[in-house]
């Protein structure tokens, strides 16, 4: 189990104004890119002048892709900071992350000592999930400037279950050298905790909480340490040490009331909760955020108790009749929580409420309650029909009525022959029971009505190649859905494998592998694994053949190639478990094929 320390700040988003939030590139606080940037006005010769002016221009107009290009281009030429810091600034708001970085990476290279460069790329690295950049340029703006926002770092590493391994090295030196940078301090006793390393970060907290200047978090990352650790004890002492100091902080107002939960002292963390709800706004997401602190801490009752007062209120939130329906079908009352769910609105949330209340009515041997719900429900809420209509056909495939959801459907379509959804599903129930004939009647039916669908052309032309072998009819048919939609996974995995039953395996390889890079299943990764093969690279067919064991469960289709081809089975390997392959590993070149 991974230490997590970030319940208490995430909670903190609600109720202090987004203390510690990390930089990003959307914190630059310009409404005009152009309105506070550095002047150019001198140094140019006749091209230069008409370059940038075009830059200024573009800007003018709105088009900061255009005027950012335009003042890296003209930066080319002079190699100025300020050109470099305009086009940052334009880039900001061009929406093109591989601009920014260009933009931000130009200017740090002309001004090493400016910061807000280094802000941007550590964004940008952990949008990408490169924690090690981030830290790296963090700590080069924690060189210059006190507010470089590593404990923050930190935590957001913690919360996205990032390897917090590598980033300790790099934090320990920082320390040795700058022992009284608190925010760096914090940071390292944070991902210690997060890495194992309790002892260590209590610790060095402990050190913290000697200095006059030791922030909240402090106090409130021992008290979440002890609270993992299940030293309940010291977690509430931390919290009301830390509130003596600041009284007014939510944090450990919410780290004391969970500590309070977890020892079962439901009366003292209902007064923490009370409090907290006196003082601050009473909020919709505040309500929400403190009833799964009771309900993590399985408490039931008390979520109920906060939530309650949210459905008095205009816009009550789906989340809230979620919760409830939750709370209520735990407890056994079924009819309660059908009626929180059935008040989910049409929206976010609609169909799962719907789903979960028929998987709740079935699971309490009501299936024809299930029925009658969904059924009345598709009268209520009309514009949801084709959703609840294919709930109502999975609980009659539940219950072996599999020719009563088929006379559903099939009346459905009769009433309204020209919805696609419905003859779609019509053909995809056709291909689970094997009549591929009704299959392909049906998706050529979409076809010529929608010539442009791309789900009916891949699919039809998978079927035809896939499991009735006219590969020639599927061809045009696959083609034409790439270049509908030439990144969908599923066309480039259809594409490939149709390529390969046509006997041209080495064009099929680029689209497989793309196909598996952004839909790495068990599927994809058979297919890639035969290709491999029959292209003479069967020792990377078996790196991504026993990396695929590892990933997926079941995997039919990779037991399937191995029954055909038992030479690529994966030799027994101890650390084949640990191991994962890129896809983009598998490339060679083509000197090699």
């Amino acid at each position: 189990m991974r230490i997590r320390l970030t319940l208490a700040s995430v909670l903190a988003l609600l109720l202090t104004g987004c203390q510690n939030a990390p930089t990003s590139p959307d914190a630059i606080p310009l409404d005009d890119p152009m309105e506070n940037a550095p002047p150019v006005t001198s140094g140019f010769d006749a091209d230069g002048l008409s370059s940038l002016l075009l830059a200024e221009f573009a800007g003018q107009r709105g088009d900061y892709r255009r005027a950012a290009e335009g003042y890296l281009e003209v930066n080319e030429r002079y190699a100025s900071p300020v050109l470099a810091e305009r086009a940052t600034l334009a880039a900001r708001y061009a929406d093109d992350s591989t601009l920014l970085e260009r933009t931000a990476l130009r200017w740090q290279q002309l001004d090493d000592d400016a910061t807000t460069p280094r802000h941007v790329l550590s964004s940008l690295a952990v949008q990408r999930g490169d924690w090690e950049t981030a830290l790296a340029q963090r700590l080069r703006i924690a060189d210059q400037e006190p507010e470089a926002d590593l404990a923050a770092l930190a935590e957001l590493a913690i919360e996205n279950d990032a390897d917090v391994t590598p980033l300790l090295p790099p934090l320990h030196d920082f320390v040795e050298r700058h022992p009284d940078h608190l925010d760096a301090q914090l940071a390292t006793a944070q991902l210690e905790a997060a890495n194992g390393d309790t002892e260590a970060a209590d610790a060095r907290l402990e050190r913290l909480a000697d200095s006059a200047e030791a922030p909240a978090e402090v106090w409130l990352t021992r008290s979440m340490i002890a609270l993992h650790n299940g030293a309940l004890d010291d977690a509430r002492r931390y919290a009301q040490q830390g509130l003596e100091r600041f009284p007014d902080d939510s944090r450990l107002r919410l780290t004391q009331a969970q500590a309070r939960l977890a020892d079962g002292d439901i009366d003292a963390a209902d007064e923490d909760v009370e409090r907290l709800l006196a003082h601050h706004d009473d909020t919709a997401p505040l309500r929400l955020a403190l009833a799964q602190l009771y309900l993590d801490a399985a408490h039931p009752d008390g979520a109920r108790r906060i939530l309650l007062p949210l459905l008095d209120r205009e816009d009550t939130p789906t989340a809230a009749y979620l919760m409830l329906g939750s709370i209520a079908e735990q407890a056994g009352e079924i009819d309660n929580a059908l009626l929180y769910y059935r008040q989910v609105p049409s929206g976010d949330g609609f169909i799962e409420a719907r789903a979960q209340a028929a998987k709740m009515l079935v699971g309490a041997d009501r299936a024809q309650d299930a029925s009658a719900f969904l059924r009345i429900e598709r009268l209520r809420h009309p514009e949801q029909r084709v959703a609840l209509l294919r709930l109502e056909l999975d609980v009659l495939d539940a219950q072996d009525q599999r020719a009563r959801a088929d006379e559903l459907l099939d009346d459905a379509i009769a009433k309204t022959p020209d919805v696609t959804e419905l003859r779609f599903q019509h053909a995809m129930r056709a291909y689970h029971r094997g009549d591929l004939d009704t299959m392909e009647v049906d998706l050529r039916t979409i076809i010529e009505r929608e010539p442009d669908n791309a789900e009916a052309l891949n699919a039809l032309g998978y079927t035809l190649s896939n499991d009735m072998s006219r590969h020639q009819d599927a061809l045009p048919l696959i083609e034409k859905a790439h270049r509908l939609e030439p990144d969908s996974p599923a066309i480039l995995d259809s594409l490939g494998w149709v390529y390969f039953h046509l006997d041209r395996a080495q064009e099929a390889l680029p689209y497989l592998r793309e196909a598996y890079r952004g839909q790495p299943d068990q599927e994809v990764a058979a297919h890639l694994a035969e290709v491999l093969a029959a292209t003479g690279r069967a020792d990377q067919a078996r790196a991504l053949l026993e990396d695929a064991l590892q990933r997926f469960s079941p995997h039919p289709l990779i037991d399937d190639l191995l029954r055909r081809h038992p030479e690529l089975i994966p030799a027994d390997d101890d650390d084949a478990a640990d191991s994962h392959v890129d896809p983009d590993s598998t490339r060679d070149t083509e000197a090699s094929s």
